[in-house]
């Protein structure tokens, strides 16, 4: 019968083998885990990045939005000026050429005759 003993140099030099061995496996395995941590680390940061970047893209969408209502009710502001001081002038302007013809009513018919008359010869020779 025959027993498998271990000189204790032998044993020694097998356990330090075996811890070697051990620690490389528990070495690897931190290292793999630090890895994946670090992997997560900048996943999380990358996230966070993104959701920051989101935020202020949507800040910035509403800073525009409010510009443009602004800017378009400025733009009906100044309309509604421009469209108010037009009828005033187109009111005078109607105002004047009635007052005119009121006072010259003969002259008002002959220049009415001629600007007729002229208009119709220029637009009678476009035709041809």
């Amino acid at each position: 019968m025959s027993t498998n003993t271990f000189a204790p140099e032998e044993l020694g030099e097998t356990l330090s083998a075996a811890a070697d061995k051990g620690q490389k496996s528990v070495n690897n395995a931190m290292a793999a885990a630090q890895a994946k941590l670090a992997e997560t680390a900048k996943a999380i940061r990358e996230n966070e990045t993104l959701a920051t970047a989101q935020a202020k893209l949507a800040e910035s969408a509403r800073n525009a939005q409010e510009a443009l209502r602004e800017h378009a009710e400025t733009l009906r502001e100044r309309t509604r000026e421009y469209r108010d001081n037009a009828s005033e002038q187109l009111g005078e302007a109607q105002r004047y050429v009635v007052e005119r013809v009121k006072e010259r009513p003969v002259t008002a018919a002959l220049t009415g005759l001629g600007l007729g008359l002229l208009l119709g010869l220029l637009l009678s020779n476009r035709s041809r």
